[in-house]
């Protein structure tokens, strides 16, 4: 109990010392307000610039257009009462049965 007594009187004393120093009196309370000078040229319309190539080499091929998604065979979804089913067959299989069963007469 005397440790924390002892350490909180340290923290009040230097929170207190801290305040009534020169150096936070010599602020000023007035806010600073900073003004960011704006570019000119900032969104305006500028043609393109030229096409350059990042390849080592400056042979390569392109092609174009996309596959459909009906080229790749796709399964069939599952209903989800299906998928409800076979959780519930899951969840009983791991659950952990009595081996006495009590009954009450």
């Amino acid at each position: 109990m005397k440790k924390i007594m002892f350490l909180l009187c340290v923290l009040s004393c230097t929170a207190a010392f801290a305040q009534s120093s020169p150096y936070g009196a010599s602020r000023s309370s007035q806010p600073q307000v900073y003004e960011i000078q704006g570019n000119p040229a900032h969104a305006s319309y500028a043609p393109l610039a030229n096409e350059q190539s990042i390849l080592a080499s400056a042979s390569y091929t392109t092609a174009q257009g996309e596959r459909r998604a009906s080229d790749f065979p796709q399964p069939e979804p599952a209903p989800l009462g299906d998928i409800a089913r076979e959780l519930k067959k899951q969840h009983a299989a791991l659950l952990k049965k009595s081996h006495i069963v009590w009954v009450n007469q």
